[in-house]
């Protein structure tokens, strides 16, 4: 692999128990707006993104048990959950990790929020860090 497919930071994502608890400490912090705020349903959660430059912190928040960030947060506590890293095909990209030894959660890309296309990399493939790959 020669060509670099990692385009930029897509956002940094933080899993919380009260959506609105973070943002008011976001905007009283740093005096930071909710660009764009959405339920997935089929991830469970419901995002609030803060712009940043030409990326976002992603503030998310479990809308059932049943969802992987309402499991990561009863597991290891709010807090850091994904990097977002953001590219140009997110089938190429991902083809890209499995041949260097990922392990992929998505079997291929698939709808995201915002309009997007995502793909989740298992952490246990990618040195501790789940990797979601985002393409505009």
């Amino acid at each position: 692999m020669s060509a670099m497919l990692l385009t930029e930071i897509d956002h940094v994502a933080i899993a919380v128990r009260d959506l609105e608890a973070a943002i008011d400490y976001y905007r009283r912090a740093f005096g930071a707006t909710v660009d764009h705020r959405e339920i997935v349903e089929s991830d469970g959660v419901e995002e609030a993104l803060l712009k940043v430059a030409e990326s976002y912190v992603q503030l998310l928040t479990p809308t059932r048990p049943d969802s992987p960030v309402a499991k990561a947060i009863e597991k290891r506590g709010e807090g850091l959950h994904h990097v977002g890293y953001r590219v140009a095909d997110c089938a190429v990209a991902l083809q890209a990790m499995i041949d260097a030894g990922a392990t992929p959660i998505d079997s291929a890309p698939r709808p995201g929020s915002r309009g997007t296309t995502v793909a989740f990399v298992h952490p246990k493939s990618s040195f501790g860090t789940l990797i979601e790959l985002v393409q505009e």
